[in-house]
Order: C-alpha cells, then sequence, then structure tokens
C-alpha cells in the first residue's frame, strides 16, 4: 500500500517539475540508526520507518513533512530539502512535554509520532498536544496521512 500511495503522489510532484526524494542508501541509514540510538537513549527506529526511507529519504508534499535522515549524514552534497529526524526531535525536545513523543513528521495542523510511554502511534493536535489519532503502528499512520493528502 505504501509503495502505491508514494506513486501517486510520483505523479502529482511530476506535473508541478517535482519529483520525490532519493532514497537514503543502506550504509547512510546504518549511521542514521547507529546517531539515533546515541542521542535519544537506545531508541530503535521502526522497520517500517527504515523502508519508507529505502524508498524516499522524506517527504515534503500538500502540506506534510515526513523526516528523513539529517544532511549530516548524508554529506552528499544533494540538493534535495530533507527535515531531518535527528535536528527536528531535538528542536521539538526543547520542551518538556514534548519529550514523550518520537516525531516523524508534521502538517499545519498535527504532528505524526510515536507517543514513548502509552507505546503507541499518535497524531496529536498543534499546538494543544491534544491526541486525535491513534495508530497501531507507523504504516498505518503514514498511509493515513498520506491518503489525506492525497484526496
Amino acid at each position: 500500500m505504501l509503495e502505491k500511495l508514494l506513486l501517486e503522489i510520483e505523479k502529482v510532484e511530476e506535473k508541478y517539475g517535482s519529483k520525490l526524494n532519493k532514497p537514503a542508501s543502506i550504509m547512510k541509514i546504518n549511521i542514521f540508526k547507529k546517531t539515533v540510538k546515541e542521542k535519544f537513549n537506545n531508541m530503535i527506529l521502526p522497520k517500517q520507518y527504515i523502508k519508507f526511507l529505502k524508498s524516499a529519504n522524506g517527504l515534503d508534499f500538500n502540506g506534510l513533512v515526513i523526516y528523513g535522515v539529517d544532511s549530516c549524514i548524508l554529506e552528499d552534497g544533494t540538493d534535495e530539502d530533507v527535515y531531518g529526524f535527528i535536528d527536528i526531535n531535538e528542536t521539538w525536545y526543547e520542551n518538556e512535554w514534548q519529550k514523550q513523543y518520537i516525531f516523524f513528521g508534521d502538517s499545519d495542523t498535527g504532528w505524526y509520532c510515536f507517543d514513548l510511554y502509552k507505546e503507541i502511534y499518535v497524531e496529536i493536535d498543534k499546538p494543544s498536544g491534544v491526541v486525535m489519532n491513534i495508530y497501531c503502528d507507523f504504516n498505518s499512520m503514514l498511509e493515513d496521512v498520506l491518503k489525506s493528502r492525497i484526496s
């Protein structure tokens, strides 16, 4: 399902002379995973998120941003805009209440996160922090938000 949604987004992007970000390489993803683990208290990234990064290193589409491998890890001179997972999470962690979440993306109205305390994926409202949706896994969350932006 994710691949199909990304193909639909790619078709829309092409109409406007744009395209999806290139996939992150296995080597860069491994460095990324290690860096995330070191910076965020032994955090293990979900396999479904890693699979997404292997399809597209982040996404900025129709008001939705899914974070990718940070440019400091890529160091490849790419001209693609990538909102880095590490940079964004460090920014959000400046607010104490937000430290209960791992932030995977955001939109104009919400953040898409993993709640570390409840161990569930959630959409939380900006800026109130109220939980708007609960998801059983990363893919369910990602597919739901991608569908909402394609429609």
